[in-house]
């Protein structure tokens, strides 16, 4: 699936939202390459992993960020699908090999985040495209490397535990859908 094919249908929540998929589409028109990382703002996709028999929400801490945030990143060269990106991160970041779209393979959020500079690579901004995944084998959660710890938590308690108001309005859909 392409940015444009995810982007055409999608309809913002909000204005904040609309503003930030304006930039995506404004972005996808004017660069070749949106996963480029030197851009100033280039695309990224992440994922909640959900378990939906009990509800709850997976959260990795990002020591950049220092925050509890979803799974995700950057496209690797060649790669092109948000979901297959959000999908691979989501696997290199919990362990979790059975993970799928859920309830489908459609956007939840899109985000446009600022990145704090670190080492030589200056701050910049990720528009971040949010997507569901499920796992039936919770317990088989493990983390990349240490410092990267995880956790299941209901909707709730993540959005307690985050310091992202972007990443609390995702966790609010999250949520809706949980208990649809």
């Amino acid at each position: 699936m392409t940015l444009t094919d995810l982007l055409t249908p999608y309809r913002p929540h909000d204005a904040a939202e609309a503003a930030d998929v304006a930039r995506v589409r404004a972005l996808l028109a004017s660069t070749g390459d949106p996963w480029a990382r030197s851009l100033p703002l280039h695309v990224t996709a992440s994922a909640f992993v959900l378990h939906p028999d009990s509800g709850r929400v997976l959260l990795r801490w990002h020591a950049r960020q220092r925050s509890w945030l979803q799974v995700g990143g950057h496209g690797d060269p060649g790669e092109s699908d948000p979901v297959e990106v959000a999908l691979r991160e989501g696997r290199e970041e919990t362990g979790l090999a059975d993970l799928e779209p859920w309830p489908a393979a459609d956007l939840l959020h899109v985000a446009v985040v600022p990145v704090p500079a670190k080492g030589a690579e200056p701050a910049h901004e990720h528009a971040d495209l949010r997507f569901t995944l499920t796992t039936a084998e919770p317990e088989a959660i493990r983390p990349e490397r240490p410092g990267a710890e995880l956790r299941w938590l209901t909707p709730g308690e993540a959005a307690e535990l985050t310091a992202e108001a972007n990443v609390r309005e995702s966790l609010r859909r999250v949520e809706r859908l949980l208990a649809s």
